[in-house]
């Protein structure tokens, strides 16, 4: 970005700011010729780039000069107004659509490299030949064992019909392998998986965003579950970021009656009116509902949560969500970066804010609040305490406050993830990563040439009987990057067995498949289980008041 781009860039920002009224008062001074306007704060801006071309002593990156400065001028407003570079706008546009453009894999960085854990089917990934267990030696002649998970990401995606030249270190082989994977559509659907749990209930995890093709999934979803027998369902947004609001609007509707307020929007600019989005009509699901939640659930997560809540129509089940209530519109800006702009507030049908306090602390505080480890558990202390707000009562009769996100019906803590634990889920992986490749002596018939893509399991699938978790306590013992012990094992048996059939289930079928496993353990879903009956209450209430 050129600096004559990047002063246009700020003066696009800034003047609707200045016009807007966001930045405040500055200190009048007695001349009319002191006045705050666009052109003398671009005026500025344009001065310190000459003094600092002038006089700072080294070489000067002006496009991340004009991008940081973009950046901390939107955070001054809110913690959601941000700037996006080319790469990161394009990705903003390619989680909307559902689709990006890359190898077609799913990736785990483990203690010294980043690893496949699972191939996307008819992917250039499926096509070249990946496999679970691979490690991410180097991509495109570069060093990538020290990148994280979203580095690797970052340098496999591209513009489609590209090649990206990958070196693997994979189990079993003497030699690093070398390929050449053309890059194409990899689909990033709203719902990763869906299955039946026991007692005719279905669960849904809807944890990808909302995207332009997730109520389309969910109906998909919906259909399959009631063939299989589904009386009732657990609908998981734990982990669900948000997107696209039309599409919550939909979600909503498929469980609430039509021209039903779904969400109130309250804003001032001429891209935000106040107004009142309603439910659409449609073929609705009457079921006995479960939504689950936690700190990662935000926005369009929330809004669905929140209308479900506020009418009563299902329980709501987890720990408390995120909290994101403010409404933000793109605006692409020039040279294919861009920014989104705060320009409304999200409220619940009866009322309730959605926001969480932002106004104190620093956008670190503020992220990091509620939403817990990478493992979804919910922190056991606030680092303020929750803004009271307004008390609002749901047709459920419930009494809810405003300014918090969403709380749940029934709060039940996320599994604990201590270090031992994870260190065992890290041990688990590399025991299976050489179970797999046929390298663990006794054990060669666990050998495997790919993932067959089955999204589901069986209760007697990749069941772990006694000789092979005598055989993965010796392989983790022996290996001293792991730090474990046997009495360390010992003690965590039931996970370190739960974890290693996941770990197989994951490497034999699918990272979907996997994760059925981890959910039959999971306290919160099983919490949610338990409360169908009360939700079935709840479903009887309404149909006895239509």
């Amino acid at each position: 970005m050129s600096k004559k781009l990047g002063i246009i860039a700020v003066l696009l920002i800034i003047a609707g700011a200045v016009f807007g009224g966001l930045f405040g008062k500055l200190p009048v001074k007695s001349s009319a010729d002191t006045a705050l306007t666009p052109e003398k704060i671009v005026a500025d801006y344009r001065e310190a780039l000459n003094v600092i071309d002038n006089d700072y002593v080294g070489p000067i990156d002006h496009e991340k000069v004009t991008e940081s400065s973009i950046q901390s001028m939107l955070f001054t407003l809110d913690p959601h107004s941000s700037f996006f570079t080319r790469d990161e706008f394009r990705k903003l546009y390619e989680d909307q659509s559902s689709q990006f453009y890359g190898i077609g894999v799913s990736i785990l960085r483990h203690r010294d490299a980043v690893y496949i854990q699972s191939v996307i089917p008819n992917t250039p990934a499926d096509k070249a030949g990946l496999r679970y267990g691979d490690k991410f030696l180097e991509i495109e002649g570069k060093n990538a064992t020290e990148y994280s998970s979203a580095e690797v990401s970052k340098n496999v995606r591209g513009m489609r019909g590209t090649p990206v030249n990958i070196k693997i270190g994979r189990a079993g082989s003497d030699k690093p392998l070398n390929f050449t994977i053309v890059r194409g559509g990899v689909p990033l659907p709203s719902i990763r998986n869906y299955f039946m749990l026991k007692n005719g209930v279905g669960y849904v995890g809807f944890t990808g965003g909302f995207q332009e093709t997730s109520a389309d999934e969910l109906d998909h979803a919906i259909a399959d579950l009631k063939e299989q027998g589904m009386q009732s369902l657990i609908l998981d947004l734990r982990g669900n970021p948000g997107g696209l609001l039309p599409q919550a609007i939909e979600v909503v509707s498929r469980f609430v009656p039509s021209n039903q307020t779904v969400v109130s929007v309250k804003g001032h600019s001429r891209y935000a009116k106040s107004q009142e989005l309603r439910t659409v009509s449609g073929n609705i699901q009457n079921f006995p509902l479960v939504v689950m939640i936690d700190g990662g659930s935000a926005s369009a997560s929330e809004i669905v949560a929140g209308a479900i809540q506020d009418y009563g129509r299902g329980l709501i089940v987890g720990s408390d969500s995120f909290g994101k209530g403010l409404v933000q519109r793109v605006f692409p800006l020039p040279n294919g970066t861009g920014l989104t702009l705060t320009t409304a507030r999200y409220y619940t049908p009866f009322g309730r804010s959605l926001q969480r306090d932002y106004s104190s602390g620093s956008i670190y505080d503020y992220y990091t609040h509620q939403t817990g480890d990478e493992d979804g558990a919910t922190p056991t202390t606030d680092a303020k305490p929750k803004p009271a707000g307004s008390p609002v009562t749901t047709a459920g009769g419930r009494v809810f406050y405003g300014g918090r996100g969403i709380e749940p019906d029934v709060k039940v803590p996320a599994l604990t993830f201590t270090p031992l634990r994870f260190r065992i889920r890290e041990a688990t992986f590399f025991f299976v990563r050489q179970l797999i490749a046929g390298q663990i002596k006794g054990f060669e018939n666990y050998k495997i040439d790919r993932q067959n893509y089955k999204q589901t399991v069986q209760p007697s699938d990749f069941q772990i009987n006694d000789k092979l978790f005598e055989a993965f306590r010796a392989f983790t013992i022996k290996d001293k990057e792991s730090g474990l012990t046997a009495e360390n094992i010992n003690s965590q048996s039931d996970y370190a067995k739960s974890r290693l059939r996941e770990e197989l289930a994951t490497a034999n079928n699918s990272s979907e498949a996997g994760q059925q496993v981890f959910i039959e353990t999971d306290p919160q879903v099983l919490r949610a289980i338990e409360a169908i009956p009360d939700a079935k209450k709840l479903l009887g209430s309404i149909m006895a008041n239509k």
